[in-house]
Protein backbone atom coordinates (compact mmCIF):
# COMPACT_ATOMS: atom_id res chain seq x y z
CA UNK A 1 0.00 0.00 0.00
CA UNK A 2 1.31 3.41 -0.61
CA UNK A 3 2.16 4.86 2.80
CA UNK A 4 0.95 8.28 3.16
CA UNK A 5 -2.72 8.50 1.19
CA UNK A 6 -3.26 4.21 0.81
CA UNK A 7 -6.90 2.33 1.31
CA UNK A 8 -5.55 0.53 4.55
CA UNK A 9 -4.28 4.04 5.83
CA UNK A 10 -6.90 5.94 4.93
CA UNK A 11 -9.93 3.94 6.01
CA UNK A 12 -8.48 2.03 8.88
CA UNK A 13 -5.40 3.52 10.63
CA UNK A 14 -6.65 7.17 10.38
CA UNK A 15 -9.66 6.07 12.08
CA UNK A 16 -8.06 4.89 15.02
CA UNK A 17 -8.69 6.25 18.28
CA UNK A 18 -4.84 5.92 19.11
CA UNK A 19 -2.17 8.96 17.88
CA UNK A 20 -0.18 7.33 15.03
CA UNK A 21 3.12 8.20 13.22
CA UNK A 22 5.66 6.79 11.13
CA UNK A 23 8.72 8.27 10.77
CA UNK A 24 12.17 7.73 9.39
CA UNK A 25 15.42 7.88 10.72
CA UNK A 26 16.16 11.65 10.03
CA UNK A 27 12.73 12.41 11.99
CA UNK A 28 10.46 13.06 8.63
CA UNK A 29 6.98 11.89 9.01
CA UNK A 30 5.99 9.93 6.50
CA UNK A 31 2.39 9.53 7.81
CA UNK A 32 0.08 10.29 10.33
CA UNK A 33 -3.42 10.51 11.45
CA UNK A 34 -6.10 13.08 12.51
CA UNK A 35 -5.45 11.65 16.14
CA UNK A 36 -1.63 12.51 16.44
CA UNK A 37 -2.53 15.65 14.75
CA UNK A 38 -5.04 16.42 17.83
CA UNK A 39 -2.84 14.68 20.73
CA UNK A 40 0.42 16.63 19.92
CA UNK A 41 -1.48 19.97 19.25
CA UNK A 42 0.33 20.34 15.66
CA UNK A 43 -1.29 20.53 12.14
CA UNK A 44 -0.64 18.35 9.22
CA UNK A 45 1.92 20.73 7.67
CA UNK A 46 4.02 21.26 10.88
CA UNK A 47 4.47 17.95 11.49
CA UNK A 48 5.51 16.94 7.89
CA UNK A 49 8.09 19.61 8.10
CA UNK A 50 8.53 19.98 11.58
CA UNK A 51 8.19 23.78 11.90
CA UNK A 52 6.55 23.74 15.53
CA UNK A 53 5.33 26.69 17.18
CA UNK A 54 8.06 28.84 18.88
CA UNK A 55 6.85 27.71 22.34
CA UNK A 56 5.83 24.20 21.12
CA UNK A 57 8.22 21.57 22.80
CA UNK A 58 8.27 18.06 23.12
CA UNK A 59 10.29 16.17 26.12
CA UNK A 60 10.22 13.25 28.16
CA UNK A 61 7.99 12.74 31.90
CA UNK A 62 11.17 14.13 33.69
CA UNK A 63 12.10 17.32 31.70
CA UNK A 64 15.12 16.07 29.79
CA UNK A 65 15.57 15.99 25.92
CA UNK A 66 13.84 12.64 24.02
CA UNK A 67 16.17 10.84 21.94
CA UNK A 68 17.20 11.93 18.34
CA UNK A 69 15.02 9.69 15.70
CA UNK A 70 18.45 8.26 14.81
CA UNK A 71 19.06 6.94 18.17
CA UNK A 72 15.65 5.56 18.25
CA UNK A 73 16.42 3.68 15.04
CA UNK A 74 19.35 2.09 16.54
CA UNK A 75 17.72 0.82 19.73
CA UNK A 76 15.10 -0.69 17.97
CA UNK A 77 17.63 -1.85 15.56
CA UNK A 78 19.83 -3.90 18.16
CA UNK A 79 16.82 -5.14 20.44
CA UNK A 80 14.14 -5.84 17.68
CA UNK A 81 11.48 -5.30 20.43
CA UNK A 82 9.47 -2.06 21.02
CA UNK A 83 9.92 0.34 23.58
CA UNK A 84 7.92 2.95 25.22
CA UNK A 85 7.99 6.28 27.73
CA UNK A 86 5.79 8.73 29.27
CA UNK A 87 6.34 12.15 27.30
CA UNK A 88 5.26 15.77 27.80
CA UNK A 89 3.92 18.52 24.50
CA UNK A 90 2.62 21.40 24.21
CA UNK A 91 3.78 25.07 25.43
CA UNK A 92 5.32 25.27 28.51
CA UNK A 93 2.13 26.33 30.21
CA UNK A 94 -0.54 23.88 29.08
CA UNK A 95 1.41 20.93 28.21
CA UNK A 96 -0.11 17.68 27.32
CA UNK A 97 1.43 14.38 28.90
CA UNK A 98 0.79 11.18 26.29
CA UNK A 99 2.22 7.32 26.24
CA UNK A 100 4.34 7.19 23.34
CA UNK A 101 5.40 3.10 22.45
CA UNK A 102 7.82 2.86 19.49
CA UNK A 103 7.69 -0.55 17.13
CA UNK A 104 10.25 -1.21 14.55
CA UNK A 105 8.74 -1.26 10.63
CA UNK A 106 10.31 -2.46 8.00
CA UNK A 107 9.81 -1.52 4.07
CA UNK A 108 11.76 -2.36 1.32
CA UNK A 109 14.57 -2.55 3.30
CA UNK A 110 14.63 0.17 5.23
CA UNK A 111 13.87 0.30 9.29
CA UNK A 112 11.29 2.71 9.98
CA UNK A 113 9.87 3.80 13.94
CA UNK A 114 5.76 3.38 13.98
CA UNK A 115 5.08 5.72 16.92
CA UNK A 116 1.47 5.09 19.15
CA UNK A 117 0.57 8.27 21.37
CA UNK A 118 -1.81 7.91 23.77
CA UNK A 119 -3.04 10.26 26.40
CA UNK A 120 -1.65 9.42 29.74
CA UNK A 121 -4.08 8.90 33.09
CA UNK A 122 -3.61 7.31 36.41
CA UNK A 123 -3.54 4.47 35.68
CA UNK A 124 -1.47 3.97 32.50
CA UNK A 125 1.52 2.39 34.26
CA UNK A 126 -0.19 0.13 36.16
CA UNK A 127 -2.54 -0.92 32.81
CA UNK A 128 0.40 -1.53 31.08
CA UNK A 129 1.92 -3.52 34.00
CA UNK A 130 5.12 -1.09 34.52
CA UNK A 131 3.97 0.13 37.82
CA UNK A 132 5.01 -1.96 40.99
CA UNK A 133 1.70 -2.58 42.86
CA UNK A 134 2.70 -2.11 46.08
CA UNK A 135 4.22 1.16 45.97
CA UNK A 136 3.08 2.76 42.81
CA UNK A 137 6.74 2.98 41.88
CA UNK A 138 7.96 1.95 38.52
CA UNK A 139 8.74 -1.75 38.69
CA UNK A 140 12.12 -3.28 37.15
CA UNK A 141 10.70 -3.62 33.32
CA UNK A 142 9.74 0.28 33.66
CA UNK A 143 12.64 1.28 35.37
CA UNK A 144 15.42 -0.53 32.72
CA UNK A 145 13.61 1.42 29.79
CA UNK A 146 14.08 4.37 31.69
CA UNK A 147 17.78 3.69 31.97
CA UNK A 148 18.04 2.15 28.73
CA UNK A 149 16.71 5.97 27.42
CA UNK A 150 19.10 7.92 30.12
CA UNK A 151 22.50 5.86 28.70
CA UNK A 152 20.99 6.42 25.20
CA UNK A 153 20.65 10.30 26.17
CA UNK A 154 24.37 10.87 27.79
CA UNK A 155 25.97 8.91 24.72
CA UNK A 156 24.12 11.56 22.22
CA UNK A 157 24.65 14.20 24.70
CA UNK A 158 27.86 13.99 26.60
CA UNK A 159 26.54 13.79 29.95
CA UNK A 160 26.42 11.02 32.52
CA UNK A 161 24.16 8.59 34.42
CA UNK A 162 24.49 7.58 37.48
CA UNK A 163 22.75 4.43 38.91
CA UNK A 164 22.26 3.39 42.59
CA UNK A 165 20.76 0.16 43.95
CA UNK A 166 19.48 -0.02 47.68
CA UNK A 167 18.66 -3.37 49.40
CA UNK A 168 16.65 -3.00 52.63
CA UNK A 169 18.23 -5.91 55.11
CA UNK A 170 16.50 -7.62 57.71
CA UNK A 171 13.12 -7.57 56.03
CA UNK A 172 12.52 -11.30 56.81
CA UNK A 173 12.75 -10.54 60.24
CA UNK A 174 10.38 -7.79 60.26
CA UNK A 175 8.09 -10.26 58.60
CA UNK A 176 8.72 -12.65 61.34
CA UNK A 177 8.01 -10.50 64.15
CA UNK A 178 5.56 -7.93 62.93
CA UNK A 179 3.74 -9.87 60.37
CA UNK A 180 4.24 -9.66 56.11
CA UNK A 181 1.49 -6.79 55.98
CA UNK A 182 3.56 -4.54 58.15
CA UNK A 183 6.75 -5.80 56.03
CA UNK A 184 4.52 -4.46 52.92
CA UNK A 185 3.99 -1.17 54.92
CA UNK A 186 7.47 -0.29 55.75
CA UNK A 187 8.37 -0.76 51.57
CA UNK A 188 5.19 1.26 50.94
CA UNK A 189 6.76 4.08 53.33
CA UNK A 190 10.28 3.62 52.70
CA UNK A 191 9.23 3.81 48.96
CA UNK A 192 7.37 7.16 49.72
CA UNK A 193 11.09 8.76 51.45
CA UNK A 194 12.98 7.73 47.87
CA UNK A 195 10.34 9.60 45.81
CA UNK A 196 9.76 12.71 48.43
CA UNK A 197 13.45 12.82 49.17
CA UNK A 198 15.37 13.20 46.05
CA UNK A 199 14.80 15.30 43.07
CA UNK A 200 11.61 14.85 41.23
CA UNK A 201 13.77 14.44 37.49
CA UNK A 202 15.33 11.14 39.16
CA UNK A 203 13.65 7.86 38.75
CA UNK A 204 13.10 6.40 41.60
CA UNK A 205 11.60 2.47 41.32
CA UNK A 206 10.82 -1.08 43.03
CA UNK A 207 13.68 -3.07 41.37
CA UNK A 208 12.17 -6.43 43.04
CA UNK A 209 12.04 -8.07 46.78
CA UNK A 210 13.62 -5.89 49.21
CA UNK A 211 15.75 -3.44 46.73
CA UNK A 212 15.35 0.05 45.26
CA UNK A 213 16.77 1.37 42.21
CA UNK A 214 17.60 5.41 41.83
CA UNK A 215 18.19 6.89 38.08
CA UNK A 216 19.95 10.09 38.24
CA UNK A 217 21.21 12.41 35.23
CA UNK A 218 24.00 14.83 35.40
CA UNK A 219 26.25 16.88 33.61
CA UNK A 220 29.28 16.15 35.60
CA UNK A 221 30.32 14.24 38.79
CA UNK A 222 29.19 10.77 40.13
CA UNK A 223 26.55 9.12 41.93
CA UNK A 224 28.10 9.44 45.18
CA UNK A 225 25.96 12.46 47.08
CA UNK A 226 22.83 10.28 45.09
CA UNK A 227 23.21 7.29 46.98
CA UNK A 228 24.05 8.93 50.22
CA UNK A 229 20.85 11.02 50.44
CA UNK A 230 19.28 7.53 49.29
CA UNK A 231 20.63 6.31 51.86
CA UNK A 232 19.69 8.89 54.17
CA UNK A 233 16.30 8.60 53.86
CA UNK A 234 15.72 4.95 54.41
CA UNK A 235 17.96 4.66 57.16
CA UNK A 236 15.47 7.03 59.09
CA UNK A 237 13.58 4.82 61.59
CA UNK A 238 10.14 4.06 61.27
CA UNK A 239 7.33 3.30 63.72
CA UNK A 240 5.07 0.13 63.18
CA UNK A 241 2.53 -1.22 65.98
CA UNK A 242 4.29 1.31 68.67
CA UNK A 243 7.60 0.29 67.63
CA UNK A 244 10.39 2.15 66.39
CA UNK A 245 12.03 -0.37 63.29
CA UNK A 246 15.73 1.21 62.02
CA UNK A 247 17.05 -0.46 58.93
CA UNK A 248 19.87 -1.25 57.38
CA UNK A 249 20.72 -0.48 53.63
CA UNK A 250 23.14 -1.98 51.46
CA UNK A 251 24.14 0.76 48.64
CA UNK A 252 25.98 0.58 45.56
CA UNK A 253 26.29 3.19 43.11
CA UNK A 254 28.19 3.14 39.21
CA UNK A 255 28.03 6.26 37.07
CA UNK A 256 28.33 5.71 32.92
CA UNK A 257 28.67 8.04 30.13
CA UNK A 258 26.12 5.72 28.19
CA UNK A 259 28.75 3.34 26.21
CA UNK A 260 28.00 0.41 28.10
CA UNK A 261 24.74 -1.27 27.83
CA UNK A 262 21.86 -1.70 30.58
CA UNK A 263 22.77 -5.25 31.18
CA UNK A 264 26.46 -4.39 31.70
CA UNK A 265 25.38 -1.44 33.98
CA UNK A 266 23.45 -3.48 36.42
CA UNK A 267 25.85 -6.36 36.67
CA UNK A 268 28.93 -3.70 37.46
CA UNK A 269 26.21 -2.08 39.97
CA UNK A 270 25.13 -5.47 41.87
CA UNK A 271 28.57 -6.48 42.01
CA UNK A 272 29.38 -3.13 43.75
CA UNK A 273 26.15 -4.17 46.19
CA UNK A 274 27.70 -7.28 47.04
CA UNK A 275 31.15 -5.58 48.66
Amino acid sequence: MDIGGGTVWADVVAELPVGMLLGDEKGTVLAHNARAEELLGLTANQLRGRTFPTQWRACAENGAELPRPEDIIGQLARTGASTAQAIRVGEAARQTRLWAKYYPVSRAGELLVLVLLQPVNTDVGRSHGLLDPLTELPNATLALDRLDQALLRARTHGTLVSVVLLDICGMAVVNAELGFARGDDLLTVSGGRLRQGLRADHTVARFGGDAFLVIAEHPHGTGESVAARARELLEKSVRLDGKRVALQVRVGWVTSDGNNPVHSVITHLESRLAH
